[in-house]
């Protein structure tokens, strides 16, 4: 079928997250229902006034034939010609819902606890229809109430998430009650959802392991072993820095000892997750459990003035939640799924619970390296350093975790006390359970990329370079090779030459001849753009 589709691309705008949200909860939905009418999630959330989530699709329906699609950077908002109306009633829009605006498991729960007995009527009047198998599924693994409705008996099985559209587990159980096989990536207390949108589907067609045994083929094998100790120690930084952490030497050691048993034993339990915080944290701020108390990401303004980022699941919500993690990423290693879409459902997620007082970003960057390393992707005897790369791109690795944390700012009641503790007054656990991060995996793939193209190359360049240099600063002078690192440092950082005062505080027995060839050593060995 043609249509006239009129596509809209808007730059990224910060407010439209408001702007989904006011639609959503249905303030500010001032169309002619005449005209225009909100379809399927929308039509659903403004009927029965449900705060959610801003779904990633919202459809409405027109009397006019255009066929419209707006797109505002991860959001789509399409609008469909009349004949597509799906009639009043709120199983038919449910159906709508899961044929155009996707799968959507927080908006879902959060309709069926209102609507049972008109899911009850839908379901009933098609019994063996795919969609209504489907919806009676999604009730009874949301809710984990039965519905009075017999099992069916006969009839071939249907998706849970088509997988043509969204990652699945390989090994799903199938639910014979309902004929549906559950292929989520979770479990009720935990369930992420991850579409495969154009830009992952390029992504996982990619063979990161060969990709990366094809760059380190081209170094000695002494080089690679070398830049390994480079690597652990430009991550580790790297990650405390993104937090403006100055860790002292100790606790460098502990996250680098932690770093190297990230390739050989898998983290994501419970006991092995407590000592990891225990490892990397100030050893007042140590947890023999998960938290029990209220925590949030935010900075101060002025006095008793807080900027909130981020607010955190009530401490009471957090044991279910990261219990729910723990089966989600057994599932997933079990289940064939790609391994970066494993790793950022899993790692973002530990991120957004916030299990611990302290340690969580750490641990959630430490999660990558964990499960990167026991899928296989990370060839042996080796690291990436993407804590490097999300510090160079501060604003990208921000991007990432506000795809879940922006918008759900609109959704959390609380409040600060004079003291800066914090109290949440609705109930907000369902926020957390069922996250798309199809934006999160998208991010994670170009930060593993950057990586393995720049970072990693970068590194074993430099090595050489520097074996080179400090082989020619030899020949000038025989320096100790502490001082040799010092100069090749500085100079770099200083466009090729040594600053007065570095020389006249380090190297003022050098002569001119001296500092001029070694100057022009690392001009030759390092960077073209420092000659």
């Amino acid at each position: 079928m043609l249509y006239n589709m009129q596509i809209i691309d808007k730059r990224h705008n910060i407010n439209y997250y408001s702007c989904i949200v006011t639609r959503f909860r249905g303030i500010a939905m001032k169309i002619s229902l005449s005209s225009t009418r909100p379809a399927g999630y929308a039509f659903l959330l403004s009927k029965y006034e449900i705060t959610g989530m801003p779904n990633w699709h919202v459809s409405y329906v027109s009397v006019n034939t255009t066929h419209r699609i707006e797109m505002h950077t991860g959001f789509i908002k399409e609008t469909f010609s009349a004949k597509y109306w799906p009639g009043d009633s709120p199983g038919n829009h449910l159906e709508f819902a899961l044929k155009y605006d996707g799968v959507n498991l927080s908006l879902l729960k959060q309709i069926f606890n209102l609507i049972p007995k008109e899911v009850i009527e839908y379901i009933k009047s098609k019994p063996t229809g795919k969609y209504s198998r489907r919806i009676w599924f999604f009730y009874e693994f949301l809710t984990g109430e039965l519905l009075p409705i017999d099992d069916i008996k006969q009839g071939n099985y249907v998706e849970a998430l088509e997988s043509n559209k969204y990652f699945t587990v390989s090994n799903a159980e199938n639910s014979t009650r309902h004929r549906v096989v559950n292929n989520l990536l979770g479990a009720r207390e935990f369930c992420p959802v991850i579409r495969k949108s154009e830009n992952l589907q390029k992504a996982v067609s990619l063979d990161l392991y060969h990709r990366v045994k094809d760059i380190t083929m081209s170094y000695p094998t002494e080089l690679i072993k070398r830049a390994l100790n480079y690597l652990y120690k430009k991550e580790t930084k790297s990650s405390f820095e993104i937090e403006n952490i100055k860790p002292s030497s100790s606790r460098i050691e502990k996250f680098i000892t932690s770093l190297e048993l990230a390739g050989k034993e898998d983290y994501c339990n419970k006991d092995l997750l407590i000592k990891l915080q225990k490892l990397i944290v100030d050893p007042r701020f140590k947890n023999n459990n998960y938290r029990d108390t209220q925590n949030y990401v935010g900075q101060s303004v002025s006095y008793q003035n807080e900027l909130i980022h981020f607010v955190c699941p009530k401490p009471e919500d957090v044991d279910d939640l990261m219990r729910g993690l723990i089966i989600a990423h057994e599932k997933m290693k079990n289940g064939n799924v790609p391994p970066v879409i494993h790793a950022a459902a899993i790692a973002y997620g530990f991120v957004y619970i916030h299990p611990f007082d302290d340690g969580n970003g750490r641990i959630h960057r430490f999660l990558i390296h964990n499960i990167l390393s026991i899928r296989n992707v990370v060839p042996q005897g080796l690291m990436f350093p993407v804590s490097a790369v999300m510090l160079k791109n501060p604003s990208e690795y921000d991007a990432s975790l506000e795809g879940f944390s922006r918008p759900l700012l609109s959704f959390v009641e609380y409040k600060l006390d004079s003291l800066g503790e914090m109290t949440v007054g609705n109930n907000t656990k369902i926020f957390y359970k069922y996250i798309d991060m199809t934006i999160q995996a998208e991010y994670l793939y170009d930060f593993i990329l950057q990586t393995i193209d720049e970072e990693l190359i970068n590194e074993l360049d430099f090595l050489i370079n520097y074996d080179k240099t400090k082989t020619k600063i030899q020949g000038v002078i025989d320096m100790p090779d502490r001082l040799i690192d010092l100069f090749i440092r500085v100079c770099i950082q200083n466009s090729g030459q040594l600053s007065n005062s570095k020389r006249e505080s380090h190297f003022n027995f050098l002569s001119e001849e001296e500092l001029l060839a070694m100057e022009n050593a690392i001009k030759e060995s390092y960077n073209p753009k420092l000659k």
